[in-house]
């Protein structure tokens, strides 16, 4: 696929859609998109969305799949629990039970469940991967 065939998260590296704010993430540059982040690779913009995932669980005590996808995807903006089941779904876990924020093998599967919702196609396994090395 041709890069200005990819969807919109892919284009950016950013595959979380994560819109712009005053937050910067490492790997993070400046994006000519007016409304999302753009990453120098597929990788910091893996890293951005665990480190996201990471402080609502520090900061909000979101530990459920289904509580950490409400605050990234919320109602008003979102079709929230189509979101929800699909992550939980892909990630093979339930959206009610608590996640350990450090297991590797859970949060790799729940942010490539996430991709897979953001932009439609499946994420790019090693892309994910490399993004938790960086952590």
């Amino acid at each position: 696929m041709k890069k200005n065939n990819l969807p919109r998260g892919l284009r950016n590296n950013n595959p979380g859609n994560i819109r712009r704010n005053s937050d910067v993430f490492q790997g993070e540059k400046t994006s000519p998109d007016r409304e999302f982040k753009q990453f120098k690779s597929m990788a910091y913009g893996y890293r951005a969305i665990f480190k996201i995932l990471f402080n609502y669980y520090r900061n909000y005590k979101l530990d459920t799949i289904r509580k950490m996808i409400t605050r990234w995807a919320p109602p008003k903006e979102n079709h929230t629990e189509a979101y929800v089941k699909a992550v939980s779904d892909y990630a093979g876990i339930p959206a009610d039970d608590p996640i350990n924020v450090n297991d590797r093998e859970q949060m790799i599967r729940i942010v490539a469940g996430m991709s897979k919702v953001e932009n439609g196609v499946d994420a790019d396994m090693p892309d994910v991967i490399n993004g938790w090395e960086m952590l």
